[in-house]
């Protein structure tokens, strides 16, 4: 039996010689052109015939792309579902440079895809305690190749570096404090006229000036100052060692004999911690500002007044318990970032999921120290 249907002024011919071994002769140009049309009109043929083998003859094609290729291909997958033969002669080398652009010989294309079944409770379960046993792990190696690392740099101050750690100063602090002032200024003023409303009640309107103070400087001003901070140099640590590891430049720093951890962990750390109690006190005083706002603006009460009160207030062990709930905040932050960045895996999506994952942690981890902190003064 032997078919011949035109296409455009080209033709094909599809002839059987014996019972379920086809022959079929491409002729002219096979290019995007015509190649859904060919897929249509081999398909049934192919399809409707108990094949053993099917032979393709491309000896009078004058032009094949890839479209053309992937004709090629899913003729090859038709016969492959058939549990047919399939060969395809006279390929001119032209036309053997497009098939082995797309792995035409590779068998890979051809493998059944393994139907998806969704994993039960259990299985979930193990995977999750698997994966948090390993975070576990990573954690604890981490913070401990930390801690040597700033044993080795206090030992040898040289192998710090210097220009790094100003250059990450500035990003954490200096970049950091006009967000930080803005919003401990609005934060100072909401205070101070939300416990005005209750204060104004008892003509005990002075006190508004102990409130935003007290609850800024010891506990508001730190944590405030670190969830941005978190926000902004934590999640930025994270992204840009992520896209290190991802790209491997990780590697070939350890490859060519650095401490990874000296070399890009340290000196975001030192340089958070360095930095973070002191935007910690300018959001003090920002704070302090938005409320002395209030007092004299809303609450008749005069300058001096407002700032003898804070004074009177304020004491030395108040401010100090601030700045030290910072550092601890700052070496956390940086830490995190550092951490999630190491422990990138995958593609350019994990390095936003390692980005996200540094910031959700270290706020995480910065009220829970404060539960701490607040818990160990309330039995000091």
């Amino acid at each position: 039996m032997t078919k011949s249907k035109q296409l455009s002024s080209r033709f094909y011919e599809i002839s059987e010689k014996e019972k379920g071994q086809i022959l079929i002769l491409l002729k002219g140009k096979i290019d995007i052109k015509n190649s859904a049309y060919l897929l249509k009109e081999l398909t049934p043929a192919i399809k409707g015939n108990a094949l053993s083998s099917l032979v393709i003859d491309l000896g009078k094609v004058d032009y094949l792309d890839d479209f053309g290729a992937l004709v090629l291909l899913e003729t090859k997958r038709l016969v492959a579902e058939q549990k047919g033969k399939f060969s395809i002669v006279n390929v001119k080398d032209n036309i053997k440079g497009i098939l082995s652009l797309v792995n035409f010989e590779s068998n890979e294309y051809f493998m059944p895809l393994k139907k998806y079944t969704r994993p039960n409770i259990l299985v979930h379960l193990g995977e999750s305690a698997i994966q948090n046993t390993d975070n576990i792990r990573f954690f604890i190696s981490f913070l401990g190749s930390v801690i040597l690392s700033f044993i080795h740099v206090c030992l040898h101050p040289k192998d710090l570096r210097i220009d790094d750690t100003i250059t990450y100063m500035k990003k954490t602090g200096v970049d950091a404090l006009p967000i930080v002032a803005l919003i401990s200024f609005l934060l100072g003023l909401v205070m101070a006229f939300t416990s005005s409303l209750q204060l104004q009640q008892f003509g005990a309107n002075i006190y508004v000036a102990s409130l935003v103070s007290i609850a800024m400087v010891s506990e508001l001003g730190p944590i405030m100052t670190a969830i941005v901070v978190a926000g902004r140099s934590g999640s930025a640590f994270a992204a840009e060692i992520g896209t290190m590891k991802i790209s491997e430049e990780i590697d070939a720093l350890f490859t060519m004999g650095f401490n990874t951890t000296i070399f890009l962990a340290v000196p975001r750390i030192i340089a958070c911690i360095i930095v973070v109690p002191i935007l910690t006190l300018f959001s003090d005083l920002f704070a302090i500002s938005g409320g002395l706002m209030v007092g004299v603006f809303m609450l008749d009460l005069s300058t001096t007044s407002y700032i003898n009160q804070t004074m009177e207030t304020l004491t030395l062990f108040e401010v100090m318990w601030g700045l030290g709930k910072s550092f601890v905040f700052a070496a956390l932050i940086a830490w995190i970032g550092c951490l999630r960045g190491f422990q990138t895996r995958g593609g350019a999506d994990s390095v936003g999921n390692a980005a996200t994952s540094a910031v959700v942690s270290s706020i995480f981890l910065i009220i829970l120290f404060d539960s701490i902190f607040a818990v160990l003064r309330s039995y000091w």
